[in-house]
């Protein structure tokens, strides 16, 4: 089982992020020792949203298609309305996904993050949570939906909101530890 410490982990995010919800994992999971990258549609830096305008910029490491699965010990997906949104129309983004669900690997989505685990086919008959504008999007597709700040099946993990920052990346580290999940995947 991998440690924390020696753990690479994946954030894929595009423009329009919910600002803490990409800036406190890359930054909380960096501080417990792990090598965290960030993947974007087109390899380019991406502009968060914060509250109500545009936030700061993310510096990128490289675009979605040049990602190697077996490189990484888990994907982080944060939120925001717009980021997930474009993300879910974009094949590659949503391939990626896939392959991460099919690895058995820790999976972390946050906010409107799960329409990305709907459209990759990753919610259906699994325990999840969302920001409570989408819990009908995630009961549809056939997850338990409940409400609460962390929720994990089979290594998925998912969050409500910023408020629940700190939980998320908790149990982030934890499902990491734990290694590879077994997982029915779509």
């Amino acid at each position: 089982m991998p440690s924390i410490t020696s753990a690479k982990i994946l954030i894929m995010s595009a423009d329009g992020f919910e600002q803490s919800e990409l800036e406190h994992p890359r930054d909380a999971l960096r501080k417990h020792g792990a090598t965290v990258h960030i993947a974007t549609p087109d390899g380019d830096d991406i502009k968060g949203w914060d509250e109500n305008d545009w936030g700061r910029t993310a510096q990128s490491d490289m675009k979605i298609t040049d990602v190697d699965v077996a490189a990484y010990n888990a994907l982080v997906l944060p939120g925001g309305q717009i980021n997930p949104d474009l993300l879910r129309v974009n094949k590659d983004a949503v391939d990626l996904i896939k392959r991460f669900g099919a690895s058995g690997k820790t999976i972390a989505a946050i906010c409107h993050a799960p329409w990305l685990l709907i459209e990759a086919g990753l919610i259906e008959g699994r325990k999840a949570t969302s920001f409570h504008s989408i819990q009908t999007d995630v009961k549809n597709a056939g997850a338990k939906w409940e409400d609460s700040e962390v929720v994990v099946d089979q290594g998925i993990v998912t969050s409500r909101s910023p408020e629940d920052l700190e939980a998320f990346v908790a149990k982030i580290v934890e499902e990491i530890e734990e290694g590879a999940h077994d997982r029915d995947v779509a």
